[in-house]
């Protein structure tokens, strides 16, 4: 059994498609809305995806991003439910595979404080929704609060493929305290895989993604 941690958060943000973007409503606010992390992090990536979209070809690659958000988001499901304790429901046989591959990983989760959460930065003026917000007990053998992220591919990724995620995890990080005053240790990516591996990626040195952060939120807001 997880243990679970109340801590305050905002009421819970809406969230509005704007010319595609997404964007969440700041509460207590006149409309104020704030661009998604996932969405900077996808302009700042653009022209990386569209050399890969002319590569494979538009068919190819629509199939590929909808399988590949379908087997996400039940493989998401399925981490939720087991962290709060619940049964778990049906989903098809892929997720079910990588829930599976994850779950050792998964276990070095305890004291969670967050799952789904929104949150957003009035200093940043992003927002998002954060996987996890929890203690792992990890390559340190401690168990150290962190950002988690869960991810699925078809194998293990070079670590320097990361970077995009600990950027986003950053984002949340920066949110949580500046929301909460709540500051994580460090940041993890658990990544389930179809060749039937499991990598987690640890990070520690926080400044540097915080920086990266800053310097795409320039840029997007400058474009």
């Amino acid at each position: 059994m997880f243990n679970h941690i109340d801590i305050p958060f905002v009421n819970e943000l809406e969230r509005e498609e704007i010319e595609g973007v997404r964007h969440y409503v700041v509460p207590n606010t006149q409309d104020v809305k704030f661009v998604s992390i996932t969405s900077v992090l996808s302009w700042i990536n653009r022209d990386k995806f569209a050399k890969w979209r002319k590569k494979v070809g538009n068919e190819v690659a629509n199939e590929i991003l909808r399988k590949s958000s379908s087997r996400g988001t039940d493989m998401h499901t399925l981490t939720e439910h087991y962290l709060k304790n619940e049964s778990l429901p049906k989903v098809n046989p892929l997720p079910e595979m990588l829930f599976k591959i994850a779950k050792p990983d998964l276990n070095n989760i305890d004291n969670i404080h967050g799952l789904e959460k929104r949150l957003y930065s009035m200093n940043l003026k992003v927002a998002g929704t954060v996987d996890c917000i929890a203690e792992y007990t990890g390559e340190s053998g401690e168990p150290e609060l962190a950002i988690i992220d869960f991810k699925t591919s078809k194998a293990p990724k070079p670590r320097s493929w990361v970077d995009g995620y600990f950027v986003q995890c950053a984002a949340y990080a920066c949110m949580l305290y500046e929301l909460t005053g709540i500051i994580v240790k460090k940041f993890v990516i658990i990544m389930s895989c179809e060749n039937g591996e499991c990598e987690v990626y640890e990070e520690y040195d926080k400044a540097k993604y915080i920086n990266m952060l800053g310097e795409y939120l320039r840029r997007f807001n400058e474009k």
